[in-house]
């Protein structure tokens, strides 16, 4: 199920300031996830001007073509670098130097989700930082500014000497919680690295207050982690886990089984990238959580949009509102960082 925020009333509002920039603005999109794009197109009016110019040869070889003139433009690539990853990153990355080639005079790269994300360190010997290496490689191919929607961990911003600005998932995600009307509310966290993103989801909502996970993890296994203890009191609480992603799914439904069993009277779940991966849906509708919120920074298969437990928010309004301040020179983290 899809929602949409109040947002979208205020379309109108932002065309109208966009009319004045509307020659200077030209928005590519790539194909990772073009509903999203054409849902930011349509807020900002700009549905005419959207390209999405990628075409394929027969080898499986890219071609990028774009039909708008984009001499001394300032051109919005985006792209979510989501399934197939490496082929979305490869077309962002030639998307941004045919645009460059083209003496576009600016080149904002809008990242809902920014793949690579979690490798973000060298948590053991002979690996490499990747996404370091992605960010490295969006800047050589001739960005001027990242835009992305929660990357794993913020230090990521200074892999560039570029303006990399990060938005926070929780402004889409807010509104639809706070309709829920859930009282004796415990925030809770999956693992301790997401204690400040409970915590502020915590002081946003008012909650009662915020329950830890803790799981031990095996770094050389991919997606491997197992839930064993927590603190914080859950007994009769309604509990929202919080998290940025849910991949496998198995790290937020071990949590949300331990929670259950303290005693908890509902389990909600909620994080900005939605992946889905291999069986994770499964696990989802087997498990205790009641529902799960997420975003739609990735382009989602129908069975995850058509499943009971899942409901989805979108980022569109946020994004359109961001690009429109990039445009006008405002401030974007005024009343947009929540």
């Amino acid at each position: 199920m899809l929602q949409y925020l109040d947002s979208y009333e205020k379309a109108s509002r932002i065309i109208n300031v966009m009319q004045s920039k509307t020659d200077d603005l030209i928005l590519i999109t790539g194909r990772a996830n073009i509903r999203l794009a054409k849902d930011i197109a349509k807020i900002l009016g700009k549905e005419e001007y959207l390209d999405n110019p990628i075409s394929q040869f027969s080898d499986g070889e890219l071609r990028i073509k774009i039909p708008h003139n984009l001499r001394q433009r300032h051109v919005v690539i985006i792209q979510s670098m989501s399934i197939p990853v490496n082929d979305s990153i490869m077309e962002l990355i030639l998307l941004i130097d045919a645009v460059k080639r083209s003496s576009a005079r600016e080149i904002t790269a809008l990242i809902p989700y920014f793949g690579y994300s979690r490798q973000d360190r060298k948590e053991m010997p002979r690996v490499p930082i990747s996404a370091s290496v992605i960010a490295g490689i969006i800047q050589y191919a001739g960005a001027d500014r990242i835009i992305t929607v929660d990357i794993h961990s913020e230090q990521q911003q200074g892999f560039v000497k570029m303006p990399w600005d990060n938005l926070y998932g929780s402004y889409a995600l807010l509104p639809i919680i706070k309709k829920r009307k859930l009282d004796n509310l415990i925030i809770a966290s999956p693992d301790k690295g997401g204690v400040p993103r409970a915590t502020k989801f915590a002081q946003f909502l008012g909650a009662d207050g915020v329950a830890i996970v803790f799981k031990e993890r095996d770094l050389s296994i991919n997606n491997n982690s197992e839930a064993f203890d927590m603190i914080g009191d859950v007994m009769g609480k309604n509990v929202l886990l919080v998290d940025d992603m849910i991949d496998t799914g198995g790290s937020i439904t071990k949590a949300a089984s331990l929670i259950k069993q303290r005693g908890a009277k509902t389990v909600r779940a909620v994080a900005i990238h939605g992946l889905f991966s291999g069986d994770a849906l499964r696990k989802i509708v087997d498990s205790p959580i009641d529902e799960v919120i997420i975003t739609d920074t990735i382009s989602h298969r129908e069975e995850v949009v058509t499943n009971p437990k899942i409901i989805i928010t979108s980022v569109a309004p946020l994004l359109a509102e961001v690009i429109r301040r990039t445009q006008t020179g405002e401030s974007i983290s005024k009343d947009l960082i929540l």
